[in-house]
């Protein structure tokens, strides 16, 4: 026997009689005997003092004695009778069909005709429907008014009926050794399985609506075996809510056990699927009463599966019910937890054993007893107590890996949540804090919410650093990795402590990143950079450590923490130069703060910084950084330079990269500072740099005179005109700038004053900003030759002459110095080159010009105005001119036909042919 879902007790024995049949009638029995009699015992006791665990319906628990016999109560043998509680009658199916009324059992419908040969009958007490089988035909009547039954259907059947019961709309029908299902409508048949060949079929309505068949079968679902009562030669027949079990002489009545109870026994037998089959039927209005058994249930039976080395299906139990995960995790004694308020056991269980009295009031005391919420409770906990800690393999891990992943889900999304309102909260308490009596109000409500979402997060905290150490006592690196770099509640103390001890580097970066501790997680790669012996890798996923991964982890941060880049960029500002300068200026950070950052911990990494950063934009660095990298250069090139002047290997056509640097900023960046520059260089070196700064400044004459004078390179003197010209060509510049050639030949043409003002300049840094030629060159009646004359033409607004005292010739205005200085007939020879291509320029321009007046006159003569009337005649035929087409002379007034035109260009041509 599995449990006992009845129980048999005998109400009667030694009856005098056979019985036939017997049936219930306000907690009296009676019995239909072989002798034509009916029969009617009751209690022993008269009075109901028995409790409601020994007594169901109207059935008593206690032996019943006679009380009444009425002999000669049918004519002909009794087959079977059934009372209908709710209509007060008693059915009886003899040679016919006879219905009494109780309870003085006189005679409502004494003989139902068509029901004479009936060997079964079944009554249908809710819809007041009675069918019976005679022969192979199956009847069904209908009793109305209580007085008399009308006929509803009449179906034939293959063979003669044994058994027969009512469930719902269909009747089902023992015949032959088989049972079968009939539709009351419409008489469909449908097989159901074989009797057995022993037993005849047995069909029998059971109280809860359920039908036995043979051995005690549901036709609901196919349980197995239940229970199994020793009653020989009996037959089983249901009164009211009560089975009877007749035999021959002594009636037994089947007490069905309430559910709690058979639950219960189930679950001390562990037997728990069928535990949990029963309380699926358990009354719909005790619903919490009926979640409460099945999470107790579920945690009894994960405990029993888990010691049975049967995780998975543990884990599927514990998922099932509602216990808290730390329930689960302390059947892992080895994972360390985070220090936590939450409970430990299931709250179902406490709000359980506040209302237990009320729940299980409809229950025998039997049943209370056994199966209150507080037994349950205590035993679970004795349980989990006495739980072996099992050995941390595998299998054992994987099961918990799948539990807490199903129910991280949920536990963070109320974690998540619960912040969310807290931090919103926080908002509304910030904006009312203006009136103190409102602040008070909403922080004692703050307070509450807080305590009641400390426990969702703390929940959240104790699975994700469950579920990071059994993902690394399991090795799933992968996943591992995927739940640190997404939302996680992980306790980073006893995580950090966890995962350094086996050295999962990749994960710990991770875990630091996700919690936003960065400063720790940079330590830590900068670590594993600088020492890579102590980064061995444990896990699947683990990679060797390269700076380039602080750079990445970095790029983030630009925006967020500026200054934790810059501390850390340092690290690996050697080792990857090109990559932290790009980072530097990505434009996340400020590039005044990046310079200072440079200057004061890498000042030899600052030039090349800059360098990038105007590469990239120069527009939108500032003037302050451009003049930094100009300096940058020039701090360089003048310590090159000192060295060089020390071991005196000085030559001014000597480039160093970083002059050539040097050079190529003077030439290409703008907006720095030139005079600052210029007042750093040396007055006896650096000639190039200096005239580049004084071209800046519109020191033309300056700047050729050290092209000339000090460098003797013509090439750069010449292109620097040519510069020179073209922009004053494309947008408006002084007389110096449109004259620079005529300039650089009074520099050839005048050296020894030239020199001298170049070396003033050095004496006077202080030069303005733009200067014109320092005089006006005068007329002289004397001219200096044809290429004087021919430079002089270039200024179409004067004739510009040199006089004798503008040149030099044989000596200076202070001492006799030599006529021609060093390359002076070459700069002539270039001289003269530069004026015949100046005189072709000029000569293109002029007919230019011409070309535009001509223009401009025709212009003129096209608007000339003629008004023609009635009185204007030809010139040649002194006809009017009227609507004929005219011509009119170049002096606008005299009018002819075009007609009369031509013909006197066609005389003219005759005339001049005949002189020819």
């Amino acid at each position: 026997m599995v449990h006992s879902a009845y129980d048999s007790f005998q109400l009667l024995s030694n009856c005098p009689n056979k019985i036939i049949s017997a049936s219930i009638y306000n907690s009296k029995l009676l019995l239909g005997c072989n002798d034509y009699s009916l029969k009617i015992y009751s209690p022993e006791s008269p009075s109901p003092t028995s409790s409601s665990s020994d007594s169901l319906g109207n059935l008593k628990r206690e032996p019943y004695v006679i009380e009444k016999t009425l002999k000669g109560f049918w004519k002909k043998p009794l087959i079977s009778m059934e009372m209908s509680e709710s209509r007060n009658i008693l059915i009886s199916l003899s040679e016919s069909i006879t219905v009494h009324r109780l309870p003085n059992l006189e005679v409502v419908i004494g003989v139902l005709g068509k029901a004479k040969g009936a060997s079964v009958f079944a009554w249908d007490d809710q819809k007041g429907f009675l069918c019976f089988g005679r022969q192979k035909r199956v009847c069904i009547f209908r009793l109305e008014g209580g007085q008399n039954f009308v006929e509803v259907k009449d179906f034939g059947v293959p063979d003669v009926v044994k058994s027969m019961a009512w469930s719902g709309d269909n009747i089902c029908l023992g015949i032959r050794r088989e049972y079968v299902i009939l539709n009351s409508t419409t008489g469909a048949l449908t097989e159901v399985f074989q009797s057995g060949r022993i037993a005849p079929p047995l069909v029998v309505s059971l109280p809860s609506g359920e039908l036995l068949l043979g051995k005690i079968r549901s036709l609901r679902v196919p349980y197995p075996l239940v229970q199994t009562v020793v009653l020989r030669d009996t037959h089983l027949l249901k009164s009211n809510n009560n089975i009877l079990a007749v035999l021959d002489n002594s009636v037994y009545g089947l007490l069905p056990i309430s559910l709690g109870a058979q639950i219960v026994q189930l679950t001390a037998s562990s037997n728990f699927e069928e535990a949990l089959a029963l309380c699926k039927l358990l009354p719909p209005e005790n619903i919490k009463l009926r979640l409460a058994k099945e999470d107790s249930i579920r945690i009894r039976y994960g405990h029993y599966l888990f010691d049975n080395e049967s995780y998975d299906e543990a884990m599927d139990q514990f998922l099932a019910s509602s216990v808290d995960i730390t329930y689960v995790l302390a059947l892992y004694p080895s994972i360390v937890l985070p220090k936590t308020l939450s409970i430990s056991n299931p709250q179902i269980a406490v709000d359980l054993e506040e209302d237990a009295p009320n729940r299980f009031s409809g229950l025998s005391d039997a049943s209370q007893e056994m199966d209150s919420p507080s037994s349950l409770s205590h035993m679970e906990s004795d349980k989990r107590m006495t739980v072996k800690s099992p050995n941390l393999g595998y299998n054992v891990l994987m099961a918990l890996v799948k539990f807490l992943h199903n129910k991280r889900y949920g536990i963070v999304e109320k974690a998540t949540l619960e912040v969310t309102e807290e931090v919103v909260s926080d908002a509304i308490e910030y904006g009312n804090r203006s009136q103190r009596s409102s602040r008070a109000k909403n922080s004692s409500k703050t307070r509450h919410q807080f305590q009641a979402s400390l426990g969702a997060r703390e929940m959240a905290t104790i699975l994700d650093t469950a579920l990071l150490q059994v993902m690394v006592l399991t090795t799933q690196s992968s996943a591992l990795l995927d739940l640190l770099k997404g939302l996680n509640y992980c306790d980073v103390k006893i995580c950090e402590e966890f995962l350094q001890q086996r050295k999962y580097h990749s994960e710990l970066l991770e875990l630091y990143k996700s919690h936003d501790m960065h400063h720790e997680a940079l330590k830590l790669l900068s670590q594993l950079v600088e020492e890579p012996d102590q980064a061995e890798p444990t896990s699947e996923l683990s990679e060797k450590f390269k700076p380039e991964m602080i750079i990445e982890y970095l790029k983030p941060l630009c925006s967020t923490d500026p200054i934790l880049v810059l501390e850390y960029s340092m690290r690996v500002l050697e080792s990857c130069p090109t990559q932290t300068i790009e980072l530097l200026s990505s434009g996340n950070i400020q590039a005044e703060l990046v310079n200072s950052y440079l200057k004061q911990h890498a000042p030899n990494m600052q030039g090349r910084y800059l360098e990038l950063l105007i590469s990239v934009n120069e527009s939108e660095i500032s003037s302050d950084l451009r003049n930094e990298l100009v300096q940058l250069y020039l701090s360089e090139v003048l310590n090159w330079y000192s060295d060089l002047m020390t071991q005196k290997k000085w030559d001014e056509k000597t480039y160093s990269p970083i002059r050539k640097k040097l050079l190529a900023a003077l030439e290409k960046i703008s907006g720095f500072t030139s005079e600052t520059v210029l007042k750093r260089l040396p007055p006896d070196g650096l000639y190039e740099e200096r005239a580049i700064l004084l071209g800046m400044m519109n020191q033309h004459r300056l700047a050729l005179s050290i092209y000339v004078h000090k460098l003797h390179v013509p090439e750069l003197a010449l292109a620097y005109c040519d510069r020179v010209y073209e922009a004053s060509q494309s947008q408006r510049a002084s007389k110096m700038s449109s004259n620079i050639y005529l300039t650089l030949l009074q520099i050839y043409l005048n050296p020894v004053r030239t020199t001298k003002e170049f070396e003033n300049s050095i004496m006077n840094v202080d030069l303005p900003q733009s200067t014109g030629v320092n005089h006006k060159v005068g007329s002289t009646k004397a001219k200096v030759g044809r290429i004087v004359k021919k430079i002089a033409q270039i200024d179409s607004a004067e004739d510009l002459r040199f006089s004798s005292s503008s040149v030099d010739s044989g000596r200076s205005d202070n001492e006799g110095d030599e006529p021609n200085q060093e390359g002076a007939p070459i700069m002539l020879d270039e001289a003269l080159n530069l004026e015949n291509r100046r005189n072709f320029s000029v000569i293109r321009s002029l007919r230019y010009n011409e070309d535009l007046q001509v223009k401009q006159e025709l212009y003129d003569q096209r608007k000339a105005v003629v008004k023609i009337n009635s009185d204007s005649t030809c010139y040649l035929c002194h006809k009017k001119i009227g609507a004929s087409v005219f011509a009119v002379y170049p002096n606008g007034t005299t009018l002819v036909h075009f007609v009369c035109f031509k013909d006197s260009q066609s005389i003219k041509a005759d005339a001049v042919m005949k002189e020819i």
